[in-house]
């Protein structure tokens, strides 16, 4: 099952660029919104076992982030052996979690203004949580994932890297530095959701490729650990890491400019585009 953000609205993906709206085709059972869709995620499934309609056609141009308000969001930081061993750090022994907040969100195509400073690329695998999950086991915490989307967690290494302690969730909380999409896709279209491969290009230049197999801490692994903590809510979004390939540790470092395109796509979901502009001047005061 593929759940696309069409205009703001949950869509069945029937076909390529085509679905349906899930509130209309269920004849208003199932809610307009994000949240009564998550919260309600079983019988969505249910309901999508059945639907035979074609659909409609849809601009993959206007496809939303697929959770847009959730309750929660959670980033980890230093999560793929290959990204740890560049950077010249140590393996962690717990996960590095964050967040980014949702205000950073946008969807599938978008257009990202570049504030001052150094901004770096990091692909990630993003989960998103189909039902209420507390004190969950590895072993059943896949049954806790309504499905997987493609996400950029944009970084401004600047400020991420102000301070003791750093500023890791402001610094990659810009306007736009959120990016996912462009479906969720439950589990089950996967042979194996926890081996996909993953990448992304800058100009048509590929600058990380991995599968997720390579994460420290594996997804099901970080649903156990953040679920000991905290209360996982349908809809919760946990951006799971990034893989070898980013910016800040090239020789010389590289960053993104105005005018830089950055295609991120992961096995099986698709891909999601940025482009990058100028941030326009701040008015003067009247």
């Amino acid at each position: 099952m593929r759940i696309g953000n069409v205009r703001g609205r949950p869509w069945l993906v029937t076909g390529t660029e085509r679905g349906v709206d899930i509130h209309e085709s269920s004849g208003g059972r199932l809610g307009q919104g994000f949240a009564e869709l998550y919260d309600n995620w079983e019988q969505v499934v249910q309901w999508a076992d059945s639907v035979r309609d074609e659909g409609v056609p849809f601009d993959h141009a206007q496809l939303g982030p697929p959770s847009p308000h959730p309750r929660q969001v959670f980033a980890v930081g230093l999560n793929y052996f290959d990204h740890v061993e560049e950077a010249g750090l140590a393996i962690p022994q717990e996960p590095s979690v964050f967040t980014k907040y949702v205000s950073s969100f946008a969807g599938a195509e978008s257009t990202v203004e570049l504030p001052q400073g150094s901004v770096d690329w990091e692909v990630e695998v993003v989960v998103i949580i189909a039902r209420t999950a507390r004190r969950v086991a590895a072993r059943d915490a896949w049954t806790y994932v309504a499905g997987l989307t493609v996400g950029q967690d944009l970084s401004e290494r600047g400020l991420q890297l102000t301070g003791a302690p750093a500023q890791y969730s402001l610094g990659k909380s810009f306007a736009g530095f959120g990016p996912t999409g462009p479906y969720l896709v439950s589990c089950d279209e996967f042979s194996d959701p926890g081996d996909l491969e993953m990448g992304c290009l800058v100009n048509g230049e590929p600058v990380q490729k991995a599968r997720t197999s390579g994460m420290i801490f594996p997804i099901d692994v970080l649903i156990e650990k953040l679920s000991q903590v905290t209360t996982l809510y349908p809809g919760d979004v946990i951006f799971t890491g990034t893989c070898a390939g980013v910016g800040a540790v090239r020789t010389p470092p590289r960053f993104l400019s105005p005018g830089d395109e950055l295609v991120s796509c992961v096995e099986g979901i698709g891909s999601i585009r940025q482009r990058f502009v100028a941030a326009a001047a701040e008015g003067g005061s009247a």
